[in-house]
C-alpha cells in the first residue's frame, strides 16, 4: 500500500494535483447553484422594492 502511495516517488506531484483537481471539480459544481441563489435573492429584492414603490403611490 505504501509502493501504491509513494507512486514510485512521485506521490508527492500526484496527490496534490489529484487534490487540486477535486477542489476545482468541487467548486466548479457549486459555483452556478450559489451564483442561481444570488441572482434571484436580488430578483425578489428587485420585486419587493417595485411593489412597495407601486403600493405607496396607489
Amino acid at each position: 500500500m505504501a509502493e501504491f502511495l509513494s507512486m514510485g516517488g512521485y506521490g508527492s506531484y500526484v496527490w496534490p494535483a489529484y487534490a487540486v483537481f477535486f477542489i476545482v471539480l468541487g467548486i466548479d459544481a457549486l459555483a452556478p447553484r450559489m451564483q442561481r441563489r444570488r441572482v434571484l435573492a436580488e430578483l425578489r429584492g428587485r420585486m419587493k422594492r417595485r411593489q412597495t414603490r407601486n403600493g405607496s403611490a396607489a
